[in-house]
């Protein structure tokens, strides 16, 4: 792959007619290094946040050593490039098929359930051949918390609620080597507090079922900056989980685990895009909904963006994107700032794309190639560089540092 020093130097050297991803490994390899020294307990990489085998393999190389897998095809993508990782089956619902060939086949010994109907899944499918039970199973238990405190929710579709989980937590410590808790705030949960109720609706559900709990995982929630969403430190983060689980009624040597994906991959890529026409405020660009823009689109999330043009010479305005496709959906309100004077043919970046941006492109009505380069510049906003806005404080929040 190419390797130039910014994003104004592949346009001057390819003129590109179609999208170019830039991807930072620099910037991956440091915020991997970032959780594997600083998180109190084991990281494992949320793969559907970005699949891309090259970042994957960064991660390893920079400390990662534990790989959180949704689906049969995830655990064998990761077990392909990386025989030594330890890989957990943290989707709640798992066809028996996979769940089979994940224990028996690639030594997949964790899994996540919400429910009693789960649990017979898994335990059948980990069984010998003469139906004997494994006995080597580190089984979670998703409890349901809140996600109040996020950008996006992910508190609806999965997770066992607390007023049902002692039934659950008994019966799945019957069947486990090690018993696990573990809970999603959301994504982008931008206070620490987040995981402060979670882990109390933990501690109750403990409480409740009367069981020894051998794992806590936090989940993911870690957040990135972007325009708009200025969180505080991870540090902030990782000291409050850490207090707070210190604090649980668990077994002396439980181990705490968290999911990070957005956090580890959103500064790994961007995109250059080019306006091939303007209408007012509105720009048609050659990327779009149904590209590395999909939560542009579809949950109006606001990604930074700079002009890689000379002469623009105007203040920066709000502009609204459409992407290429013949469907009006492929929109993004933004609001984005551009210089006021940008125009069709003109180029400009869009940056922290590489948590799901890179992941979500289709070809939709033939659209969706785009060449990947390596550029050595820093990305638009870090939470490892201090190349970011402090978040604003309310009088009545306390700072943690």
């Amino acid at each position: 792959m190419h390797s130039y020093p910014d994003a104004r130097s592949v346009v001057r050297d390819l003129v590109p007619d179609e999208p170019v991803m830039l991807n930072r490994p620099h910037a991956a390899a440091r915020a991997a290094q970032f959780f594997a020294q600083g998180f109190p307990g084991t990281t494992m990489y949320a793969v559907k946040a970005n699949p891309s085998p090259d970042l994957i393999v960064l991660l390893w190389e920079n400390g990662i050593r534990t790989f959180d897998v949704a689906s049969i095809a995830e655990v064998r993508l990761v077990r392909g490039l990386l025989p030594g990782a330890t890989l957990c089956f943290m989707h709640p619902v798992k066809t028996i098929g996979a769940i089979r060939e994940a224990y028996h086949t690639h030594g997949v010994r964790t899994f996540s359930l919400d429910t009693l109907e789960e649990l017979a899944k898994i335990v059948e499918a980990t069984a010998s051949a003469d139906g004997t039970q494994a006995e080597d199973l580190n089984l979670l238990v998703r409890l349901r918390v809140s996600s109040e405190h996020s950008e996006l929710s992910l508190a609806s579709k999965f997770g066992v609620d607390l007023a049902d989980s002692a039934p659950l937590l008994q019966a799945t410590r019957q069947h486990c080597d090690a018993l696990g808790i573990c809970f999603h705030v959301g994504s982008q949960a931008m206070t620490p507090f987040a995981y402060v109720q979670a882990l109390d609706r933990v501690r109750a559900a403990i409480v409740q079922a009367s069981v020894t709990v051998d794992i806590i995982d936090v989940g993911g929630g870690f957040p990135s900056a972007y325009p708009g969403m200025n969180p505080p430190p991870l540090e902030d983060y990782f000291a409050i989980i850490h207090r707070h689980f210190e604090a649980l009624p668990i077994s002396y040597n439980a181990e705490l685990w968290a999911e990070p994906g957005r956090a580890l991959s959103a500064e790994y890529s961007s995109v250059i895009v080019r306006v091939e026409k303007r209408r007012g405020d509105e720009l048609y660009i050659n990327d779009g909904a149904y590209g590395a823009l999909f939560d542009a689109a579809h949950v109006d999330w606001r990604f930074p963006v700079q002009a890689l043009e000379d002469d623009l010479s105007q203040p920066l305005a709000d502009f609204a994107f459409y992407g290429p496709t013949c469907d009006d959906a492929d929109y993004m309100k933004g609001p984005f700032d551009l210089p006021a004077d940008i125009q069709a043919n003109d180029y400009f970046e869009i940056g922290m794309l590489g948590a799901y941006g890179a992941a979500m492109k289709t070809g939709f009505n033939g659209f969706g190639a785009a060449q990947a380069v390596i550029v050595t510049d820093e990305p638009m906003a870090s939470l490892y560089t201090g190349a970011r806005e402090e978040p604003k404080r309310s009088d009545n929040v306390v700072s943690l540092r």
